[in-house]
């Protein structure tokens, strides 16, 4: 059986078959992932099938569907494209097509819509070099487990991120540390419901799951209970394939923009409502459907109309509206840290959500740990029920200081999260670190969530004494004006001043 390090490798590998070629690098991941999920279901077809000769002898295996997990319609099968002497972009999208549709409730539109006929990206000599790249990648069942295949999987979901950083890949993509650290402090349990309203490629659904698991707890208890929504169409057919390729039976995700047409919904006029809800939605959305919320059907502007330039309180207060009204229900959402101090509109339903005291903890990041953005992010957890012991009051945590830092982008590392979720779980005073502030300290601030105005950051040890600080500032003073006089010689010298 293949090792996760030896497949990831080989994997990114079949992807670097596109290098040079006229696919833009940053679409590689449309067209690889649907090639690696097309292989795999060929792969475990064909494992299943010889299972079926070995237990019903020469009957034909086709006379026994039910041995088979995915239907592989006849002519549609790796091997068949493999075999195909020409036009082969054309012969790919028809067995694509034609395997969603033998499949319409597990595999509906998987595949996405990759350009697989275009001839100009695509000769068929490419296609065919891909094609026996991944041909020599055994994907089976007995080859390889679902979890490894799974985490090779998202290893090439983010390092297709790192491909496609400048074309914003934080929005499909959340580093898995801080999607970890998320899902520990929300604590899914088994049997719980969980929806991500912007689910990018699945990983916070898989993360809840593996939560579970990792505390001896039954996965399969979520199967029904797993949903997500996610506007970008080759992205929410990632998240489909992310689910089925680690052994997730039972989920749904839909291709719709939330803040317009939320797909889930009770069937008595309201929405659907979930146990554990989390997301990270993109910072800031423009244009986000303010007309649309102007007269909700849904009923979510409840706490304030946010405004158009910034949708942020429109995904919180889509989420808050998706919380179990009774229970446990809880939320964590990912926001840019602006959002817990900008006035106006944004103000009002902070100062509300307050009142209500729904709010429970606030954790202020690191700047450069998201993909597609430099801007340092926060994590907002929000309870409908609060314990009495944490009513009216509202954990704030600095752990800006808390990240690895990278050539390019800063990293939270396993350890930062978990003392993160240490901080949340113990609910107290941190000296520099967390403060438990009450909702009327918080009013005494103006319902600000600024994190520096509750938590300062410590002062450092090598703080100079004050004249040393003054003799400083006054050099450094001397230096700047003496680089202004000569930059204004050179100016003039140079015809540039009169």
């Amino acid at each position: 059986m293949k090792n996760a390090a030896s497949l990831k490798s080989t994997l990114w590998e079949a992807a670097n078959t596109l290098r040079g070629s006229a696919v833009d690098r940053t679409d590689w991941k449309g067209y690889i992932l649907p090639l690696l999920f097309f292989k795999r279901i060929s792969d475990v077809w064909d494992e299943e099938t010889a299972e079926a000769t070995e237990t019903y002898g020469d009957a034909d295996p086709s006379a026994f569907p039910e041995v088979h997990r995915f239907r592989v319609p006849e002519g549609c099968h790796w091997n068949d494209i493999r075999d195909t002497p020409a036009n082969v972009g054309t012969a790919l999208a028809h067995s694509m097509q034609e395997i969603e549709r033998a499949n319409p409730d597990t595999l509906y539109r998987v595949f996405g819509s990759a350009d697989w006929a275009n001839r100009d990206k695509f000769t068929d000599e490419l296609l065919k070099d891909l094609i026996e790249v991944f041909s020599a990648i055994p994907l089976g069942n007995e080859a390889v487990s679902t979890d490894i295949l799974g985490d090779a999987y998202e290893y090439l979901i983010g390092k297709f991120a790192d491909v496609t950083r400048r074309k914003k890949a934080g929005e499909f993509y959340t580093p898995r540390s801080v999607v970890r650290m998320m899902v520990e402090i929300l604590d899914p349990q088994e049997g719980e419901s969980i929806y991500d309203p912007a689910c990018g490629t699945g990983g916070m659904l898989l993360a809840a799951i593996d939560h579970v698991k990792r505390h001896g707890g039954d996965p399969r208890t979520f199967y029904g209970k797993i949903y997500g929504q996610e506007k970008n169409l080759t992205t929410s057919s990632v998240a489909r394939m992310n689910l089925v390729l680690h052994g997730i039976e039972d989920f749904q995700i839909a291709r719709e923009d939330t803040l317009r047409n939320p797909a889930f919904t009770d069937g008595a006029g309201g929405l659907a409502t979930f146990d554990c809800v989390i997301a990270n939605p993109p910072f800031s959305l423009m244009a986000w459907g303010r007309e649309i919320w102007e007269n909700d059907p849904w009923g979510r502007a409840k706490y304030g109309l946010p405004p158009d330039s910034y949708g942020d309180y429109a995904f919180v207060q889509h989420m808050i509206a998706s919380m179990a009204p009774t229970g446990n229900s809880r939320m964590a959402v990912v926001l840019p840290q602006g959002a817990l101090f900008r006035k106006g509109a944004e103000g009002k339903i902070r100062e509300a959500l307050l009142k209500e005291d729904l709010i429970e903890a606030v954790i202020g990041l690191a700047p450069n740990l998201f993909y597609g953005t430099g801007l340092a992010g926060c994590v907002v957890i929000l309870r409908r029920k609060k314990s009495a012991e944490r009513k009216n009051k509202v954990l704030i945590i600095d752990a800006s200081s808390l990240f690895r830092k990278g050539r390019a982008q800063n990293f939270l590392d396993p350890e930062h999260g978990e003392q993160i979720v240490e901080w949340v779980r113990a609910f107290e005073d941190v000296e520099d670190r967390a403060k438990v502030v009450t909702l009327d300290e918080i009013k005494e601030e103006g319902w600000t969530l600024n994190i520096s105005r509750y938590v300062l950051p410590p002062i450092g040890e090598d703080i100079p004494p004050l004249p040393e600080a003054l003799t400083a500032f006054k050099d450094a003073l001397m230096e700047a004006r003496a680089a202004e006089e000569h930059l204004r010689t050179v100016l003039v010298e140079g015809g540039w001043l009169e």
